[in-house]
């Protein structure tokens, strides 16, 4: 049965999966999300018996319904390739009473990856299927993470080009590096000098731009995004949750139809969205653990019904959840109303105006599958040594605050079902943050001498994607301020 999305602000647009993806945003500002959520229709010990990549695919199809067998399995396949450094791709790694499921063994050490290896090849199936002659420019804010992800997806790829704003003081010095030596003549990095949320709201407003969008049709480009509001990121999302849970069924440490809970770092909420998805598949998920920083908008949320971006916005240890308007949590609202439009359309205009919206009690009542704590940079810091000098395991910051929170989870509740951690980026790309708080001593070192450190301390081997930067040139060094993204978008295509 074929799964249609709809625009969380106007339920009158209706487009297959293949549009969705090529879209990337509805013309309405709103997101796209399904009209029904799809039902797992394999046994869940058949599950336990997969592949990752056979696991995707049983998930993948269920939601991308005009795809072909042919054509989903093909790209599957490209994605979860020889690019991992892992056969498994989601290794399921137990320490100190939880699993931590590394989602950070891609070619970006971060879960991004796995995401975003796979877009670049449905956004070309979905073009072929739509007949589309134009070339796709990927148009995409960054916290610090999808933003090199992204590029390393779509470098080279024929048809497309892709361009990359991230806050210019906003990212890790690797993250940085990774993205300004990207190759590739259909890549643009672009620092700005402001936040992530200036970021990713001047991406909105030129996807917004009728005008902008009428001279690009007419050059032969239209834009598509690879953030996570494209379901095309949202999809693949899911997979990794019901991977987890098979792995743990077939390793015997969860009885077929036991509960598992799921705790997720979370800043602009598509990965928990996916646990949330997945849960409503039929996946048996108990609690759905929302971890934030010191940017706690979404802990604030869960605790008041009321979203409130009007606050300090903090530069944390954890960079890529540094977000004060969680993009995702629409699709989330959107349903809280009873999939009603214009009620989620209401509340993002008040947002948008007012920087804050207040959910009914009704909808309120609908959170019960929710958790949401946050946990203080000091917190953060604590953790990671806490658990390294318990287990030799080494987390990186944003896995960190949600091994604090889940504490705190457990403290609060005394609920001790099994735990499923999502580990969502390598410590290698937070070396100087994870070296601090395990030992004041290495402050001094450099960057890459505390990678070496890290690799000795940890027992890993360094990431090949840490070892192509070490003396990779700066291709990238374009630099705007916030208002002037329309101008090097402009620029970079030759229509200004």
């Amino acid at each position: 049965m074929e799964v249609f999305y709809n625009s969380t602000r106007n339920s009158g647009i209706r487009v297959k999966a293949s549009e969705a993806i090529l879209k990337g945003l509805s013309d309405d500002g709103g997101l796209f999300v399904p009209e029904r959520i799809p039902a797992l229709d394999r046994e869940l010990k058949e599950l336990a018996g997969m592949t990752y990549r056979e696991v995707a695919y049983e998930v993948m199809k269920l939601y991308l319904t005009d795809f072909t067998e042919e054509e989903l399995k093909g790209c599957i396949a490209r994605a979860y390739d020889g690019k991992f450094d892992t056969e498994v791709i989601a290794p399921l790694v137990s320490a100190d009473g939880a699993y931590y499921l590394e989602l950070f063994h891609g070619a970006t050490i971060a879960f991004k990856d796995m995401a975003l290896s796979i877009l670049p090849h449905l956004m070309i199936a979905a073009a072929k299927k739509n007949h589309v002659e134009n070339e796709i420019v990927i148009l995409t804010a960054t916290s610090g993470d999808t933003g090199k992800a992204a590029l390393a997806g779509f470098a080279g790829v024929e048809g497309t080009k892709i361009i990359v704003f991230y806050p210019k003081d906003g990212v890790s010095p690797i993250q940085e590096k990774q993205m300004v030596t990207q190759k590739g003549d259909n890549t643009y990095v672009v620092g700005i000098h402001g936040n992530f949320d200036d970021a990713q709201t001047g991406v909105k407003k030129i996807f917004a731009d009728k005008e902008l969008a009428g001279r690009m049709d007419a050059q032969g480009f239209q834009f598509s995004s690879a953030n996570s509001i494209n379901i095309g990121r949202l999809v693949p999302q899911i997979v990794y949750y019901v991977y987890a849970y098979a792995r743990l069924l077939a390793e015997g440490k969860m009885e077929e139809g036991g509960r598992m809970n799921v705790v997720v770092p979370t800043g602009n909420f598509g990965n928990i969205l996916a646990a949330f998805y997945a849960k409503n598949m039929g996946l048996p998920i108990g609690k759905l653990i929302c971890a934030s920083n010191e940017n706690k908008v979404l802990y604030d949320f869960f605790r008041t019904g009321i979203y409130d971006k009007n606050r300090e916005f903090v530069l944390t240890s954890s960079p890529s959840m540094d977000i004060l308007i969680s993009s995702n949590l629409e699709r989330l609202v959107y349903r809280l109303a009873g999939n009603d439009a214009g009620k989620n359309a209401e509340l993002m205009k008040a947002l948008s105006g007012d920087g804050k919206y207040v959910i009914t009690e009704e909808m309120r009542a609908g959170l019960g599958d929710f958790y949401g704590n946050y946990a203080s940079g000091e917190e953060t810091a604590e953790t990671i040594k806490a658990l390294y000098e318990k287990t030799g395991y080494v987390l990186d910051t944003h896995t960190a605050v949600a091994s604090c929170v889940y504490r705190k989870y457990v403290e609060e509740t005394g609920d001790k079902t099994p735990a499923v951690i999502a580990s969502t980026a390598s410590p290698f790309k937070f070396t100087r943050s994870v070296m601090n708080a395990i030992d004041g001593k290495y402050d001094k070192m450099t960057d890459f001498e505390l990678v070496d450190e890290l690799s000795s301390l940890a027992n890993v081997k360094v990431p090949r994607a840490i070892e192509e930067i070490r003396t990779a040139p700066v291709v990238h060094d374009h630099i705007c301020e916030k208002d002037g993204m329309k101008k090097t978008v402009e620029d970079f295509l030759g229509l200004a």
